[in-house]
C-alpha cells in the first residue's frame, strides 16, 4: 500500500467528521441565535410595558402633587384652615 492511499484513508473519514461538526456546529449557532433573538423581542416588550407604566406613574405623582389637589384634602380631609394673621409668630434664629 503506498503512502498516498495510507494517507486518504485517514483524511477521508477525518474531512467527513470536520464537515459533519462544521454543519452540526452552523444548525447549533442558527438555532441559539434564533433563542436570543426571541428573548430579545420579548425584554424590549417588557420594557416598552414598563415605559408606559413609568409615564402613568408620572402622571398620577403629578396629579397629587397639584398644588389644589393638597389644599382641597387638607382642608376636606384633614380639616385644616390657614391660620390669622395675628396667629402667626416669626421666630429668628
Amino acid at each position: 500500500m503506498s503512502v498516498g492511499r495510507k494517507v486518504m484513508l485517514f483524511a477521508l473519514p477525518a474531512l467527513w467528521c470536520a464537515v459533519l461538526g462544521a454543519g452540526a456546529g452552523a444548525i447549533y449557532a442558527k438555532y441559539r441565535a434564533r433563542e436570543l433573538f426571541v428573548e430579545l423581542e420579548r425584554l424590549n416588550s417588557a420594557r416598552d410595558e414598563l415605559d408606559v407604566e413609568w409615564g402613568r406613574l408620572q402622571l398620577e405623582q403629578s396629579a397629587w402633587s397639584n398644588y389644589g389637589y393638597v389644599e382641597r384634602v387638607a382642608s376636606e380631609r384633614l380639616h385644616m384652615i390657614v391660620p390669622d394673621s395675628r396667629d402667626i409668630s416669626i421666630l429668628s434664629p
